[in-house]
Order: C-alpha cells, then structure tokens, then sequence
C-alpha cells in the first residue's frame, strides 16, 4: 500500500497525524505530509509525495483516510 495526500484539499485538522503518527505529520505551513520513516515526504503535487506505508500500519493509515474531514489523503494498493 502507499499513501499521498493532497494538500490543496488539506484543511490541517491533524486527524491524520492522531491515528497514524508514524505516517502523517503536519509542517510549519498548516498542512498534512506523509513520511516514510524519518523521511517526510514534502514535495506536494509530485510522486516524491507518496510513501510506502509498512503492513502493520496499513489499517491505521485507512481509518485516517476515512476519517480526513478534507478527504485529501489517497491510497493506491499494490
């Protein structure tokens, strides 16, 4: 599974962030990232914002996507 968020859909609420810290982290700007391990994946927009998201975390990482009030967070399987 990996995992991008949109961030011109992004409202901030840190949902995300509270469910599946150790995938989503919200920046000096407000707005939500997806990071992969220690590496915050910041380049909204781009491929580099889509990070691997490991199984254990998987459906922590489908709650928060179900629960983003901006419905900005998108996962691709496979």
């Amino acid at each position: 599974m990996k995992v991008w968020i949109d961030q011109d859909l992004c409202t901030g609420d840190g949902l995300c962030e509270e469910i599946a810290p150790a995938v989503f982290t919200l920046l000096d700007d407000g707005l939500a990232y997806v990071k992969e391990g220690d590496a915050v994946k910041d380049d909204p927009g781009g491929s580099g914002g889509m990070a691997l998201v490991p199984s254990d975390l998987e459906d922590a990482v489908g709650e928060a996507a179900e629960e983003c009030p901006g419905e900005c967070i998108f996962i691709e399987q496979g």
